[in-house]
């Protein structure tokens, strides 16, 4: 899943794609490298992002979306949490709806999943963008994700959404701690509802910083591509980044191993 921020201020690359005809370019490239999705975002939710108001939300994404739906072929994903920003985007073309509220913070997101038959990231964050690492805490962060993914699986099946159009993301750097996010990548299996997919965002994250000690941001991409090789072994089935070309390369070497030891 290829990330792509028509945003001015995201945490790794904001403002890079924010023009139009450059982030529908990114998109592109990102799709002739090898995405299998391209997730189309017009609101910052790095740590301390203040909330976009869902009229320029729209008018980020959705021109970009309608061009990307009339040139490529695979999924578009839109990243948002506002259910208004959602349905113009799936009339746009997208049909996956990754949500970093998990459904929790717009009433009207899951009833439209399930009435236009979209497929659903539920995604984990302590808090809101603005303070989610303003000491975030749990009593054991595993099984409390674990708890939480389950109670809003409950809740998107009573809305009618397919349950095989779900999937779950553990939400890493967003409203956890570094012990938090080692814990959570270390027993990704124990939060998995009823055998659906794992989607893993590592890419670009602060937290690969301090594993290697480096505040280059440059040098956070071997560490994600590392960690890209391991949780496809470790029962991550999507891995949202930035870097498309390098990690469907780590992916493809890794496949390869993981399919001679059957």
């Amino acid at each position: 899943m290829g990330v792509l921020n028509v945003t001015p201020d995201s945490f790794s690359d904001g403002g890079n794609f924010f023009a139009g005809q450059k982030a529908i370019e990114r998109g592109l490239a990102m799709a002739a490298e090898g995405a299998d999705i391209v997730d189309v975002g017009g609101e910052s939710t790095r740590p301390g992002a203040e909330p976009v108001a869902a009229e320029e939300e729209l008018r980020r994404v959705i021109p970009v979306i309608e061009e990307l739906r009339a040139k490529i072929e695979i999924p578009i994903s839109i990243d948002t949490s506002k259910s208004d920003v959602a349905r113009a985007a799936i009339r746009a073309g997208a049909s996956i709806v990754n949500d970093v509220t998990g459904g929790r913070g717009d009433e009207g997101m899951l009833p439209l999943v399930a009435k236009t038959n979209s497929a659903f990231i539920i995604m984990h964050m302590q808090g809101t963008p603005r303070t989610m690492q303003n000491q975030p805490r749990y009593a054991d962060v595993v099984s409390e994700i674990a708890d939480f993914f389950l109670q809003q699986y409950t809740r998107a099946i009573g809305c009618n959404i397919d349950p095989m159009a779900i999937a779950f993301d553990p939400g890493i750097g967003f409203g956890k701690t570094l012990d938090h996010n080692l814990e959570l990548l270390a027993h990704l299996e124990q939060v998995r509802v009823h055998e659906r997919p794992l989607v893993i965002g590592v890419s670009r994250k602060s937290f690969l910083a301090k594993l290697i000690d480096s505040p280059d941001r440059g040098d956070r991409l071997a560490p994600a591509v590392a960690l890209t090789s391991l949780l496809r072994t470790r029962g991550a089935d999507v891995f949202r980044v930035h870097d498309v070309k390098e990690n469907v390369s780590a992916l493809r070497a890794s496949e390869a191993i993981l399919r001679r030891a059957g």
